[in-house]
């Protein structure tokens, strides 16, 4: 789609003179916008990851977007790449157009509350429009993205429920759902990386609980596998409610509610270039479904999958990627962190400590591939900056991150 943009110049001007004090002030002002709205709107708890607020990702998430929305208001077909990433989440969540005045409102009052008199009734007033444009273009995306995933068979709107017809224990942390439609009828097809949206009532818990996984076999098989880490509590964080519910209380015929599959970073089946899979713990799953559905779609497309983990007892599918690596057109290569003695003869063993440019090269036959990768930040982060310095173009490296969007070129 194209976007066009009917806002007066001198909104675009006022609008684009805050850019700077965006930077410095936007995730105050993000995260005095959540306070507010979810004080007013206590309803929006019910869609909202409540860790991701605490931990403040969703505020730095939010920050960004707002910062790119004003630097490019006089040109949002720039943003429509990001615009898109975010409208699959916002789809999956069940995010409608009548909620986005609200998000509108408390925006306003927030930039109002943080800057003062800096914040003066014409900046309002330029921004109240300039959000105006910047919504309708989230909204047209949106109906797309609902109304796509509607029409394609075996497809629906907002959430189905699901039972659960296998539960299986991948590693100590991780354990797999096999999901089929409990009214037994068609599911839609998804592209390999996807994810979907579950949608919890946890007893003792005021609000659901809305979280993405992604699906983590190749599609066509009658039913969905999610793969989900059980997160315990940190230093720096408590432990996953809905992660921990699932391992704990949630079991093979029990129902959840599922919205159909979204999300954009997906294996380009069309090229024919070689392909390397880079995976942290349990972002092992997207790209362990592109990997089955290569096997399936191109068996002769040469692929390296990297996997690095603590240690042999939290590693999940490693017999599936065995598997795989029985092909010759297919390379496994392990990293572990803290090998056991039994853990440094597996057959695909290949480096104890952490993943690092040298080693990458040392196993990965060229750079003129396809990267896709996924893991925690700082994982993320390590692997992205190798790829740069190793000189692989930006539009042969592709990644996804497990909640909100964060930049992968700062520390």
């Amino acid at each position: 789609m194209t976007t066009t943009t009917k806002l007066h110049p001198k909104t675009i001007e006022i609008v684009k003179s805050t850019v700077p004090v965006l930077e410095t002030h936007g995730e105050q002002i993000t995260k005095r916008f959540y306070e507010l709205m979810f004080s007013n709107h206590p309803e929006l708890l019910n869609i909202f990851n409540h860790a991701n607020q605490k931990q403040g990702r969703q505020q730095r998430a939010l920050a960004a977007a707002v910062y790119a929305a004003a630097r490019y208001i006089d040109q949002l077909d720039a943003i429509l790449p990001v615009v898109r990433q975010i409208g699959h989440k916002h789809r999956s969540l069940g995010i409608k157009p009548e909620q986005y005045p609200i998000v509108g409102k408390h925006l306003l009052l927030a930039i109002k509350d943080v800057l003062g008199d800096a914040a003066t009734d014409e900046v309002i007033t330029a921004w109240a429009e300039a959000y105006e444009a910047i919504a309708s273009v989230f909204i047209q995306v949106e109906k797309e993205l609902y109304d796509e995933a509607a029409a394609k068979h075996g497809g629906w709107r907002d959430f189905r429920r699901f039972v659960i017809a296998k539960k299986v224990k991948e590693s100590d942390v991780i354990t797999s759902f096999y999901l089929k439609p409990e009214d037994g009828k068609a599911i839609s097809d998804y592209l390999p990386g996807q994810y979907v949206s579950v949608k919890l009532s946890i007893p003792g818990e005021t609000y659901t609980h809305i979280r993405q996984y992604s699906l983590s076999d190749a599609p066509g098989k009658g039913y969905y596998r999610i793969s989900v880490k059980r997160e315990a509590a940190t230093a720096d964080k408590p432990a996953g409610i809905v992660s921990n519910y699932l391992h704990d209380h949630v079991q093979e015929g029990d129902v959840l509610e599922l919205s159909a599959p979204a999300g954009e970073f997906t294996l380009d089946l069309s090229k024919t270039t070689p392909v390397v899979f880079i995976s942290g713990g349990v972002g092992i799953t997207p790209l362990l479904s592109m990997a089955h559905t290569l096997a399936i779609q191109q068996p002769n497309r040469p692929a390296t999958f990297i996997h690095a983990a603590i240690n042999s007892r939290v590693h999940a599918f490693d017999e599936e990627l065995r598997m795989l690596a029985e092909r010759p057109s297919f390379s496994y290569h392990i990293c572990y962190e803290s090998p056991s003695d039994e853990d440094r003869r597996h057959p695909h063993f290949g480096k104890e400590g952490r993943i690092d440019l040298a080693w990458m090269q040392s196993v990965i036959p060229t750079k003129d591939a396809d990267f896709h990768f996924c893991g925690p930040v700082p994982f993320m982060k390590t692997v992205y900056r190798a790829l740069q310095q190793w000189g692989v173009p930006e539009e042969h490296i592709h990644y996804e991150f497990f909640g909100p969007a964060g930049d992968l070129t700062k520390d």
